[in-house]
């Protein structure tokens, strides 16, 4: 197998599944019932936003911290961040009482068997001539609220998937697959933003044929991390470029199989990493029952 082929194995996988894909919907419109029945008209409106929406989002297969990003506009808009959590948080407490609930500023998680929900508050400020939403802002910053248009992203993402051929999302799945099992040494969001923001036409130019597992190799080459980022994630991030390395040598060499041997060490098949757990998981079980 060639490392392309290999590569598009994954992102195929990388994909929701019907299954999948039914139970999460069904979530969500629990959620958005529930959501009606308690706050009535206390609240605006609420919507998908974030990978959900621009189907970049894995599966838990795959991710295990996949989550649907929920924006919930409150109609009062007077009260400070905490307040808005609190209601929030009182109402999953309601509706979902065997579930994991639990703050993260500035969202309220939901985590069910099959997914996670980040339920974010947000107001409106009317200004004379616009309106602007909020959302909390993280604790590290000064301001109570910041402004934000949760969705204009998709737009940008949308036009250059197009501009490339739809090799994009792809890319985006296969870069955050596997910032996924190296512990998240980037935040996904800014990930997704640096993808689309990354000059791929020059891919294009030296190689002629659009293809993701160069867009992928080439972005990943040129990723970069703060000076001051902890050591464990520039280990993971100089891991990474050390086997592209490799990959490239085996192919430029024509030495196929090695090539594909490196390409697995940094993006495993997730379904054999799943056997592999569940394999673990067995002889631990199987060391525990004696002395049960």
């Amino acid at each position: 197998m060639t490392v392309s082929s290999y590569l598009k194995q994954i992102v195929d996988n990388a994909i929701i599944r019907d299954d999948e894909k039914e139970s999460i919907d069904r979530s969500i419109e629990y959620l958005q019932k529930c959501l009606q029945s308690h706050f009535g008209t206390e609240v605006n409106s609420h919507f998908r936003f974030g990978s959900h929406t621009r189907g970049t989002i894995l599966p838990r297969s795959m991710d295990v911290n996949s989550d649907i990003d929920y924006m919930v506009v409150f109609a009062d808009n007077s009260y400070k961040p905490q307040t808005y959590l609190n209601k929030l948080k009182q109402f999953v407490e309601k509706y979902y009482q065997a579930s994991q609930i639990h703050q993260s500023n500035p969202t309220i998680v939901l985590e069910l068997n099959h997914i996670k929900f980040e339920l974010v508050p947000a107001i409106i400020q009317h200004g004379l001539f616009y309106q602007q939403l909020y959302i909390p802002a993280k604790v590290s910053d000064l301001n109570d609220w910041i402004a934000t248009d949760p969705n204009a992203f998709n737009n940008s993402l949308t036009e250059k998937n197009k501009e490339h051929n739809f090799l994009i999302k792809p890319v985006i799945r296969l870069v955050k697959y596997w910032n996924a099992i190296n512990n998240y040494p980037f935040e996904s969001y800014d990930l997704e933003r640096w993808i689309v923001n990354y000059d791929f036409y020059a891919c294009d130019w030296l190689f002629h044929i659009p293809e993701s597992k160069k867009y992928f190799l080439n972005f990943m080459d040129d990723l970069n991390l703060s000076y001051f980022a902890p050591d464990w994630k520039k280990h993971k991030l100089e891991t990474a470029k050390t086997i592209i390395q490799k990959v490239r040598y085996y192919e430029a060499q024509a030495i196929t199989i090695m090539a594909e041997t490196e390409i697995r060490k940094l993006i495993p098949d997730p379904n054999q990493r799943l056997y592999g757990r569940r394999a673990l998981l067995g002889e631990k079980l199987s060391q525990i029952r004696p002395l049960l």
